[in-house]
């Protein structure tokens, strides 16, 4: 066991769940009920700001989630929005005027950015207001918002146990009741993973529905996308709603606003075993076969379904993983004169290395992983969407994928853990955790996924919607 390990099980001795809803301005409302509430004037965006940040204060000193505070909330300029007043948080990979821009790396010393990133200014867009950044891990490579040094984002529902990654901090502080949204990115499950461990509504968009990431533009494959993690479906719902007003892709169907399940019942596929091979453990087959269940019982149509990828994707994506850890330590004095790539964290350095080993093999690992759209397409054919678990094992305890893990040991980790989610990122599809149950040992949620063709937010969300209806989701304040 290493010594990371040894600390965290020192950490699940006294685990405990947090939370700081509270009988304030924000009181239990999500974003959609509390502009709502700022718009009738039952409460002003100035105290919801006020009340919102000593939350966040009170979840950080207790779940070391936030990387920037600021002690002057950043009001949008315009008083539009379908979040006009809806205190939230940016992911520490991405620009906002005036604030450091740190990776969640200690390989470089962040500058203030110039000017917002284009996804802050449509993040904006809505109304909303912002608070300061939240923790990542090191340029968003884990699953697990750990690091090195420095304390770890704990788990709301359970502080002995991971809040996910990439996005930990966001969906670690909105489990937690401080923020009713706050913005995440996914490149290979950075909201779906996080939403999946802190039973919270985290769902990737197509990729263009938001605006393009300017660096991804500039990779062979975009995998990320930018959005938010929420505590209800309406609320993502609303934000695509709202994002779409500032940046519609012409090439994809306009979305819209959906406000509910659709009359419509849909063919969906069941799968449960990783296209990796990865073994799903006993309390999430259950959690996804339950659900399935729940489905056949409103009339949809439920049946088995393979994904057939390339035998190669897992290592194919490693390769295409490495090559931006590799990106990054050839280009990092962007980031600041003084980066250094020999203080990247172990995962960062091992999947570096990796692709150093690898690096001949580029146009293949690219070729092919282009061609997935080909089985993901297959696999849909009389289908309107596919059930899978989100992680092939329920939220590890702190320490487990801590990057301080040798590099053999975290990988192998890493891929039994998220087995599922990357395919979408690849074909830059759409797919939606939701919160279906929670652990009877550690009281951790377990999250679903549900993945569409491209384009078929719509789809998701009326399907997110249903299952919100039908069987609730559960509350980090139940007993």
């Amino acid at each position: 066991m290493t010594t990371s390990e040894e600390q965290s099980q020192g950490r699940m001795q006294a685990r405990t769940r947090v939370h700081v809803f509270r009988d304030d301005a924000l009181g239990d409302l999500d974003a959609v009920g509390l502009a709502a509430a700022i718009r009738r004037g039952e409460v002003s965006a100035a105290e919801v700001a006020r009340d919102a940040a000593a939350r966040v204060r009170d979840a950080d000193a207790r779940l070391d989630a936030v990387q920037v505070h600021l002690d002057v909330p950043a009001h949008h300029a315009s008083d539009g929005g379908v979040f006009a007043g809806v205190p939230t948080l940016v992911k520490d990979n991405t620009d906002f005027a005036g604030l450091p821009t740190g990776h969640g790396s200690a390989a470089f010393v962040p500058r203030p950015a110039r000017r917002h990133a284009a996804f802050t200014r449509q993040l904006l867009s809505t109304g909303v207001t912002v608070l300061g950044k939240t923790r990542l891990p090191e340029f968003g490579f884990s699953p697990t918002t750990e690091y090195e040094e420095g304390p770890p984002v704990s788990n709301p529902w359970n502080t002995g146990h991971s809040a996910g990654g990439s996005s930990g901090g966001a969906a670690a502080l909105v489990a937690a009741g401080a923020v009713p949204v706050a913005h995440a990115n996914d490149g290979g499950g950075s909201i779906r993973i996080p939403a999946a461990c802190c039973g919270l509504v985290g769902l990737k968009p197509t990729r263009g529905r938001t605006v393009p990431n300017a660096q991804g533009r500039q990779l062979p494959i975009d995998i990320v996308v930018d959005g938010v993690v929420s505590r209800t479906v309406r609320d993502s719902a609303a934000f695509l709603a709202a994002a779409e007003l500032h940046h519609r892709n012409p090439k994809l169907p306009a979305l819209g606003l959906v406000e509910g399940p659709a009359d419509r019942r849909l063919r969906i596929g069941l799968l449960v075993d990783s296209p990796n091979g990865a073994r799903t453990d006993d309390a999430t087959r259950a959690a996804v076969t339950d659900t399935a269940r729940r489905l056949e019982g409103l009339g949809h149509t439920v049946t088995p379904v393979e994904l057939a990828i390339d035998p190669r994707f897992t290592e194919d994506f490693l390769t295409y993983w490495g090559l931006l850890s590799f990106l990054i330590g050839a280009t990092g004095r962007t980031m600041g004169a003084e980066f250094d790539r020999h203080r990247m964290d172990g995962l960062s350095r091992g999947l570096r290395a990796t692709y150093v080993a690898n690096w001949r093999r580029t146009p293949g690992v690219v070729r092919r992983l282009k061609r997935t759209r080909e089985a993901y397409a297959a696999a849909f054919r009389g289908l309107d969407v596919i059930l899978s678990p989100v992680l092939a094992h329920t939220t590890p305890p702190l320490g487990h994928l801590s990057p301080s893990v040798p590099y053999a040991t975290l990988i192998e980790r890493i891929l039994a853990y998220v087995a599922f989610t990357p395919v979408n990122n690849v074909v830059g599809t759409p797919s939606i955790s939701l919160p279906a149950a929670t652990t009877t040992a550690d009281g951790l949620p377990v999250g679903v996924m549900f993945s569409g063709r491209p384009g078929a937010e719509r789809t998701l969300l009326e399907l997110a919607f249903e299952l919100e209806a039908e069987q609730g989701f559960p509350s980090i304040t139940d007993a």
